[in-house]
């Protein structure tokens, strides 16, 4: 006597409650090919540049600042990318907030914490705008942030040119002196702990010069500290809150979030709004650390952000992805680089280490998940 089949919401409860090992959850993670990736290319520039300089303290926060740049696009990217949309403008948005902070407070003598929120308040717009029409017109996200990208980057020239005739506006650093908004933005922190450092013989110091005796490396820079903060702030929302989960819907099935009540619309929404910011925020800490803004500034840094959020194990489709993952994705390309030079191969070749991570990276996360969860 056959038996009788069970209902198909006993079994679905079933298959919910029924235990899973810790090493199989982990192997689903999308983390896992950028962990991968990050140690074979700790260990690969070890061998090949570790006595360079590249692991001394100077050399840290020399890669370290330029993963710090690619991870702070990343975050923003990669939540974007988890709700299922791309931004194509992040590139010209950079140029755009550095010329608009630098035209207020050199041109137009505005102070410049009023100068950087003005610049922030623009971006945000911007960012809703791109996301609004997406929303509304139903095209294509790359098609709306592609048009921008260029809307943007000849907006930036010719308001340069016709204020200032040139491209490039400097004198911000010393508008900037004393502001309390913009030492934010540029600057170190942890001077004294370097300074200690170096006493002590632990760093290097200057041996000539007016610098003499002072340490190599004078702290952190804040564009670290932004990045560190973006990364934490954005790991926390995407896996510890509501909202998380609605990013990840909207960009799993987006239809079916509305379905059960997650407002799409105003997700994508906030998430091009996060897309600006971020870039925003790259824009001001590199305006403040040169003390000029250049109209040609952030050129490809989309698909600088874009490849280190793929190299994070986020899919392209949309609803998967992980903002750790995007940040060591930033940090292997900061370290490829860098690493690089510090090991003294031509700098041609980076793409070339740069493409072979990124293969194999997405291959080796994109094969275990599908071993594991049986997807074919």
């Amino acid at each position: 006597m056959s038996e009788t089949p069970k209902p198909i919401e006993e079994m679905v409860a079933e298959e919910r409650m029924r235990a899973v090992p810790r090493w199989r959850k982990a192997l689903v993670r999308p983390e896992l090919g950028s962990i991968c990736g990050t140690i074979l290319v700790f260990v690969l520039f070890m061998f090949i540049a570790g006595d360079s300089g590249m692991f001394s303290a100077e050399g840290f926060i020399n890669w370290g600042t330029v993963s710090a740049q690619f991870a702070i696009l990343a975050v923003g990217a990669c939540l974007l990318m988890i709700a299922g949309e791309f931004d194509l403008s992040i590139g010209s948005m950079i140029g755009f907030s550095g010329i608009i902070i630098a035209l207020l407070t050199v041109q137009l003598g505005v102070p410049a914490w009023l100068a950087i929120l003005a610049a922030f308040a623009l971006a945000l717009a911007i960012g809703a705008l791109n996301g609004y029409l997406v929303i509304r017109t139903g095209l294509p996200s790359f098609i709306v942030t592609l048009a921008f990208l260029f809307i943007l980057r000849g907006l930036t020239i010719y308001i340069a040119i016709t204020t200032t005739s040139k491209t490039i506006i400097g004198g911000v650093r010393e508008a900037a002196e004393g502001d309390w908004l913009a030492a934010l933005f540029g600057g170190t922190v942890l001077k004294g702990l370097f300074s200690w450092l170096a006493e002590h013989d632990m760093i290097g110091t200057f041996v000539a010069g007016p610098r003499a005796g002072q340490p190599v490396v004078e702290g952190i820079p804040m564009l670290m500290v932004w990045a560190l903060a973006l990364i934490i702030v954005g790991h926390f929302i995407l896996v510890r809150t509501k909202f998380g989960n609605w990013i990840f819907a909207a960009g799993g099935d987006a239809q079916a979030a509305r379905y059960v009540g997650v407002p799409v619309n105003r997700v994508k929404i906030l998430m091009f709004m996060l897309t600006a910011f971020c870039a925003t925020v790259f824009a001001t800490c590199q305006v403040m650390e040169f003390g000029s803004a250049a109209a040609d500034r952030g050129l490809l840094k989309e698909f600088e952000a874009i490849i280190s959020v793929v190299i994070g194990g986020a899919l392209l489709t949309g609803g998967y992805g992980s903002v750790i993952g995007a940040a060591l994705g930033a940090l292997i390309f900061g370290v490829v680089q860098q690493g690089l030079f510090f090991a003294g191969v031509e700098s041609s070749l980076f793409r070339v280490f740069l493409g072979v991570i990124l293969l194999l990276a997405v291959i080796l996360n994109t094969y275990i998940r599908r071993r594991i969860t049986g997807e074919r």
